[in-house]
């Protein structure tokens, strides 16, 4: 049975044995995605309050509030995903949509753990759920790979300098910590932190109107968001060796 209660949805307090059991699953098989959102409900109290009000000062952000677009549904829609232009960052996402078979609604159906029903209506809830949903957007923005532990590594570290989440912190350190035992692990680690700093320097994605950057040329939305090219990333995958790569170029790197 699903629960509403705001306290229970948005915790207000760190919840640090639920986080550390589920890093050690989600270390484990770097597939269980619902481990990374108990670890986020556990470590990230006040993020999406602090988020959702950093959202209000911007230039957008009040009418976006106004507005309360559920990403999710806009993304899932067909009609809408294959509207844009050769080259744009909508473009890249049904092409990313189409390569990898996921969804924004199959991200949404896998965080629907422990009872807990996200679909709550508070303003706190729909800035949670829109960066839920703009998670793979983020995947295409940075270049890192969804399909593969290290991209995902390399994402949350960015994540981390974004919201200041401190789940997003505490699974790229794991992560990193998991390294040392790999081959490559020293360039792992150099591109866990390549990620964080990308994740500074850029401008903040939360406050983007998504509807609107989908229709922005790819590689003039990355000049303008401040958002370079993952050299670190790319040599780290080299490094960790052509033999771990798939023949589809995803890496089935799991630092167990």
């Amino acid at each position: 049975m699903m629960t509403s209660d705001i306290s229970t949805v948005i915790p207000d307090r760190r919840d640090w044995a639920t986080a550390f059991k589920a890093l050690r699953r989600l270390l484990a098989d770097a597939n269980d995605t619902q481990q990374v959102f108990r670890i986020m409900r556990a470590l990230n109290a006040g993020t999406a309050k602090a988020g959702y009000l950093r959202l209000l000062r911007t230039a957008d952000g009040g009418r976006l509030a106004y507005e309360r677009v559920e990403l999710a549904e806009r993304f899932s829609d067909p009609a809408f995903v294959a509207q844009f232009g050769e080259g744009t960052v909508g473009a890249a996402y049904a092409e990313f949509l189409r390569t990898t078979g996921y969804s924004a609604t199959g991200l949404a159906e896998v965080s629907k753990i422990d009872g807990v029903d996200l679909n709550v209506r508070h303003p706190y809830l729909w800035y949670g759920r829109r960066m839920r949903d703009t998670h793979d957007i983020w995947h295409i923005l940075t270049g890192y790979r969804a399909d593969e532990p290290l991209g995902e590594l390399c994402l949350v570290a960015f994540s981390y300098a974004q919201t200041r989440g401190l789940g997003w912190a505490f699974i790229a350190v794991g992560g990193a910590f998991k390294s040392l035992r790999v081959r490559g692990g020293k360039q792992v680690r150099r591109a866990i932190r390549e990620g964080y700093l990308r994740g500074k320097n850029a401008a903040w994605l939360p406050g983007e109107d998504y509807e609107r950057l989908l229709a922005e040329p790819l590689d003039a939305a990355r000049a303008r968001l401040n958002i370079p090219d993952p050299t670190a990333y790319r040599m780290a995958r080299e490094s960790v060796g052509r033999a771990a790569v798939r023949a589809d170029g995803t890496m089935p790197v799991t630092f167990s």
